[in-house]
């Protein structure tokens, strides 16, 4: 069994902010996969479902995010799971928009929600690192990952929201290269990237 934690502020003023793709991802997965209706447990919302046999529970914090760990932490009580069986999807301002790396463990790079998480639960879980770009300098970073996504970005969120998800069963078996060169094509295919633009770094 794994757990599937997307990260984001709860409520309509934040739905689409930058902060968020974490929650767009998931709400994605639980979409393509016709994963059970959501609904409210463990400080959040959660939805259940299966991807390659593998039973997959995803949950939104409905903390805020420097309290995602609270969360995160109720549900793995509840099933049993170690850190190892949690991967977060969270934004990441160090990562060029539309990238995706996965790490286990590591710093937090100061994400508030990863803070709280590792916190609660450690640090040994996998993280989902889903490239939102840089604004440049530090004192504009919390206005920027608080904002919503401009227009002329929203192609590349959807299309990479739906790369995820669909090569999501790779990641609930533990195949995260593969996840993460995966995703990588389907971006490349569709323009994002340049045909050099290697996917494994």
């Amino acid at each position: 069994m794994r757990l599937f934690v997307g990260l984001g502020n709860p409520g309509a003023k934040y739905a689409h902010n930058r902060h968020n793709i974490g929650f767009l991802a998931v709400g994605e997965i639980a979409r393509r996969h016709a994963f059970a209706p959501w609904r409210r447990r463990f400080q959040g919302e959660s939805s259940e479902g299966t991807l390659d046999r593998e039973r997959v529970v995803l949950l939104r914090p409905a903390t805020f995010m420097n309290e995602s760990g609270r969360a995160v932490q109720e549900a793995a009580n509840f099933f049993k799971l170690a850190a190892g069986e949690i991967t977060v999807f969270q934004d990441e301002l160090e990562l060029p928009a539309a990238k995706v790396r996965l790490k286990v463990g590591g710093g937090i790079a100061g994400h508030n929600g990863l803070r709280s998480i590792s916190a609660h639960i450690g640090n040994d879980y996998r993280r989902v690192r889903l490239g939102i770009g840089h604004p440049g300098v530090k004192e504009l970073v919390h206005d920027y990952v608080l904002s919503d996504f401009a227009k002329d970005e929203r192609p590349w969120v959807e299309a990479l929201c739906a790369a995820i998800a669909d090569n999501a069963a790779l990641l609930a078996t533990g195949s995260d290269s593969t996840f993460q060169n995966k995703v990588h094509l389907a971006m490349q295919a569709k323009g994002f990237f340049d045909k050099d633009d290697g996917g494994a770094a």
